[in-house]
């Protein structure tokens, strides 16, 4: 089935130039010109994926982020101008999974779009031969928290966690090898499964993100430790013993 992705910008130039792309590869566009037509098509329509411009008119791209993490959990791509670090940073703490930097090249719009689709519902299918008894069976446990990599949920204290598809790619790396220290170039190719071309603030903006989640004071945290000038490593068992 085709999946549905929004385009959220006031540029129609921009939306046109995306659509054109992204019907190509057989997906279903939406169009919105502004956050309250955006938040509209959301709410009225089953979205797989958002693509949302920072700057738009009324309800602008961060309103509209912050208001729709509330209530859903789709991917979402932020569109930015390479100049607004600071609104990067301040979308991906508030959710977002990835940026697009204008001007771009439509076609990396299209794979990123497609790669993050694949991330988001292709890993978290369990294979259709296995028993549904069994999903959620195989699972990490270090200190508190349990990951079950079945159903790619994770449980604290037996209480569901929920995670991004970014998120649940970082921990999983990191509680597959407890004690390995990571460099942030490591963790962005097993996250995005692609090659580093990101500054470290993506990285440290999402392992900011799950320390809210996972720990009990991210100011000192237990499980996802800094090594300076390295990277990042996650507590083994033997620590909570």
């Amino acid at each position: 089935m085709s999946k549905t992705i929004l385009l959220a910008d006031d540029d129609p130039d921009i939306v046109a130039l995306l659509k054109l792309f992204l019907e190509k590869e057989d997906l279903v566009v939406i169009e919105a010109y502004n956050g309250a037509q955006a938040w509209t098509c959301i709410r009225e329509r089953r979205i797989d994926l958002a693509v949302i411009d920072i700057m738009m008119p009324g309800l602008d791209g961060i309103q509209l982020l912050k208001q729709l993490r509330t209530n859903y959990k789709m991917p979402v791509i932020m569109i930015s101008a390479k100049s607004q670090d600071s609104d990067k940073i301040l979308g991906l703490q508030l959710g977002a999974d990835d940026f697009l930097a204008k001007p771009f090249n439509p076609l990396e719009a299209v794979a990123r779009v497609q790669a993050m689709l694949r991330r988001t519902y292709e890993f978290n299918e369990p294979p259709a031969e296995l028993p549904i008894e069994e999903i959620g069976s195989e699972s990490v446990t270090i200190g508190e928290l349990r990951l079950c990599s079945r159903n790619c949920a994770l449980y604290k204290q037996g209480e569901e966690i929920p995670l991004t598809a970014i998120e649940y790619k970082l921990l999983k790396a990191f509680m597959d090898a407890p004690g390995r220290v990571f460099t942030k170039k490591q963790l962005f190719e097993q996250a995005w499964s692609d090659y580093y071309y990101e500054d470290a603030n993506t990285i440290m903006v999402h392992i900011s993100r799950l320390r809210d989640k996972i720990e009990d004071n991210p100011r000192q945290p237990a499980y996802i430790r800094t090594i300076r000038g390295l990277g990042y490593k996650f507590a083994r068992k033997e620590d909570f013993s």
